[in-house]
């Protein structure tokens, strides 16, 4: 069937009354979505270029090709596309019904707690004052409302209760949008009217779920809300202990062990459609489950940005449009041909407003904001946005809503949506930062800069060597301050190493490890492993080589490698242009940081007794300020600290058009920027520029003056084959007796 062949279904027999064929109904489904995806995108990008939200542009396509306009100028063609067919019907709410869902969980992972958690005190009140107020606006309203706009008069307290959440929930989005435009982002305020936001709103959805589930009901059952309400608090219980670490998990096991495309992506969605059928089972709507599994991904400890774009990307480009266009389509503008429904509407918009833009600023007030920061915090909260418009299309299609008031919902969360956004940037630009939040701000900007604060998640490759045995401690030190998700491989023989598989509690292999005489010093990395951030023992037996089992493991995402092994790498092989050639594959294959870590001498780090006294050789190169950053951050986590040295030519040596006090000068600032680096991380960096002809020379002989017991140096690999680090690395190993972390970027 052909889409021209559509316009002729009618007369040869297919009525709207049947649903015609099978393939007529297919073929109407395809327009329908054509339809919906088209005008949303587009009108979305009309509306995003004068400032306003996209999803603005996708309720009005709705509202175009709905009954208020399509269906009024062109009857016929309405009749023909959106067919008055209950199956027809239910094609395209099936997929708005999933849209829903797949909204909440990208709302979900865009939920920070940690911001919530930081910012408690203040969040506490607004929200909490910020849904009382309006709530108890809302209920007054729909108990005072006239028979003729409740679906239901013998179940008003229901459409009560509804109506007085759909007020007194917000819409973060929205609110973030702004905030990020005018680059509040980061402010102590934005801080505050973003975290107040998200508690608002789990609150609200909290509330809906349970509301939701007493109205699917049938009528309100005393019994039956004590157990919805019972079920959701154990349900929340469940999810953020337990279920945490389940999909931590099953993120990390899909992404490490399955070959299909996109297998992360297949077990959210999974794992989304399980907990909402969960939360139906318990009493409660199924946006609960799904927002929470949003919340527990956006928690996990890797792969959360590459997640969030996939997911973003299927959820903005197709579910979104058709969602809001659907609810679009509900909204019937006839209702507003009266002068008293356009008083119900303004009337609606002003109760709304006065009780969350009056409850917030008090909330602000008691959480000790200053007037200014109030105002604007209680207009940022004012915004309801797509979240207003979910919550209708809920009570719409339980039926606690009919089609009047749920186009007076939709038409107040239009009017504050669009006025917010121009509001919210008079009241913010009224708030300059000052004091210990500028000191925040300029130390947050230099931080936005580093490696070391976006790395995810950690691979180590360590043998029972000395080199294993430093590797380890230093990774599980770097791991550990850090708090990223950290796999090992315990490299060696197969008969020295216990039969186990991939774990979340590598302490039990430690020890067996331990028993059968391989003395790996694991024990530092399995010592960091927290919920949020597991620490993973991968010791499988294998044939495999030790280039073919790192590559392997690479390959499922890691940011930073820390390598330790005995014959790969030491002051007489690799490092100089022969021996083994594992390390220049793996290095070859991994476009991340690779530390590699050499063992030399008596004075190594341990766990007990020595703290690290780290030598920092610079040369203002991208990676020397790599290897800057983590010796900083393995100082901080040891308790040590680092001496960054700067070797600078003596004057016979300079470039006739370079003095040599430009480069001392140069040098210092070099120094200097360590030592800025040190101070936010409360590590002392002593700074020490020297003038030498021999930069080997200038290092071994601070290595002694010192007394250092670890050397970190910044390097680029060279050559393809044999991997070759320079002359300094050559030089440095083979005649230092100090141990060493080469770091290549």
């Amino acid at each position: 069937m052909t889409c021209p062949n559509i316009f002729f279904l009618f007369a040869e027999g297919a009525s709207p009354q049947s649903g015609g064929s099978s393939e007529h109904m297919v073929t109407i489904f395809i327009i329908e979505i054509v339809l919906m995806l088209f005008l949303g995108r587009l009108l979305g990008e009309l509306m995003q270029r004068i400032g306003q939200p996209a999803v603005m542009g996708q309720l009005i396509a709705g509202v175009i090709l709905g009954p208020s306009v399509f269906g009024t100028l062109f009857p016929a063609g309405y009749q023909i596309v959106f067919p008055d067919v209950a199956i027809q019907k239910k094609m395209i709410d099936a997929i708005s019904q999933l849209g829903i869902l797949m909204l909440l969980l990208l709302t979900g992972m865009e939920t920070d707690l940690k911001l919530v958690n930081k910012m408690r005190r203040t969040a506490f009140f607004t929200s909490v004052s910020g849904i009382i107020l309006p709530f108890a606006c809302g209920y007054v309203l729909g108990e005072f409302l006239p028979d003729s706009m409740i679906p239901d008069p013998s179940r008003r307290l229901v459409t009560s209760l509804f109506l007085a959440t759909a007020l007194s929930i917000s819409s973060v989005k929205i609110v973030a949008m702004v905030i990020m435009e005018v680059g509040f982002l980061r402010r102590n305020v934005g801080q505050i009217i973003l975290a107040s936001a998200i508690l608002d709103d789990t609150i609200g959805w909290i509330i809906i779920a349970i509301i939701g589930g007493i109205a699917s009901g049938g009528s309100v059952n005393i019994t039956g809300a004590g157990f919805a309400f019972l079920g959701t608090i154990a349900f929340l219980a469940f999810s953020f202990t337990i279920g945490r670490r389940v999909v931590a998990f099953v993120i990390r096991w899909t992404n490490d062990n399955l070959l299909i495309e996109m297998p992360v992506i297949s077990s959210i969605i999974l794992l989304m459609l399980l907990m909402a059928l969960l939360t139906d089972y318990i009493g409660v709507h199924t946006v609960l489950g799904a927002f929470v599994v949003g919340i527990l991904v956006g928690q996990s400890p890797i792969l959360t940005k590459h997640i969030e774009e996939q997911l973003r990307g299927l959820i903005v480009a197709l579910f979104a449009p058709i969602f809001f266009a659907v609810a679009g389509r509900e909204i019937d503008l006839t209702v507003l041909s009266s002068f008293y429904q356009i008083k119900l509407a303004i009337g609606l918009i002003v109760i709304a407003s006065f009780g969350k833009i009056i409850g917030c600023y008090i909330g602000g007030r008691l959480g000790k904001m200053g007037n200014n920061a109030s105002m604007a915090l209680a207009i940022g909260m004012n915004a309801r946005g797509s979240t207003e418009v979910i919550v209708a299309i809920i009570g719409l299609s339980l039926g606690v809503l009919n089609r009047d008031l749920f186009t007076l919902i939709v038409v107040m969360a239009i009017a504050t949506t669009l006025v917010t956004p121009p509001l919210l940037r008079w009241a913010l630009k009224r708030i300059p930062p000052t004091g210990d939040e500028r000191e925040r701000l300029e130390r947050e900007d230099a931080e936005a800069k580093e490696f070391v604060p976006n790395i995810e998640r950690v691979l180590i490759a360590a043998d029972q060597s000395g080199n294993g045995i430093l590797a380890s401690h230093l990774a599980g030190l770097f791991a550990g301050t850090q708090k990223v998700t950290t796999t090992v491989i315990e490299l060696g023989k197969p008969d020295t190493l216990p039969d186990a598989s991939t774990t979340e509690k590598p302490g039990d292999l430690v020890k067996s490890s331990a028993e059968t005489g391989a003395q790996t010093n694991i024990e530092n990395v399995a010592a960091i492993g927290t919920d949020e951030t597991p620490a993973v023992l991968v010791n499988k037996q294998t044939d495999e080589g030790l280039a073919e089992r790192i590559i392997k493991e690479l390959k499922n995402g890691y940011d930073m490698l820390f390598l330790g092994v005995d014959e790969a790498l030491s002051g007489k092989v690799s490092v100089s242009g022969k021996g083994d050639d594992s390390i220049p594959t793996i290095l070859k294959e991994f476009d991340g940081v690779s530390s590699i870590a050499i063992a030399k001498g008596n004075n190594l780090p341990d766990n007990n007794s020595k703290s690290l006294n780290i030598l920092l050789p610079i040369t203002g190169t991208d990676y020397s300020t790599r290897a800057a950053e983590i010796a900083v951050t393995l100082a901080k986590a040891g308790g040590g600290e680092v001496t960054a040295l700067h070797v600078v030519p003596p004057a016979d040596e300079v470039d006739v058009l370079r003095r040599p006090d430009e480069l001392v000068t140069a040098g210092r600032g070099l120094v200097k920027d360590i030592r800025e680096r040190g101070k936010r991380a409360d590590v002392t960096v002593k700074a020490l520029v020297k003038i030498r002809k021999s930069p080997e020379s200038a290092i071994l002989r601070q290595i002694v003056k010192g007394h250092h017991n670890l050397v970190v140096v910044g390097v680029k690999a060279r050559g393809s084959d044999k991997v070759f680090f320079g002359r300094r690395i050559a030089v440095m190993l083979e005649k230092t007796t100090c141990s060493v972390l080469i770091v290549n970027s």
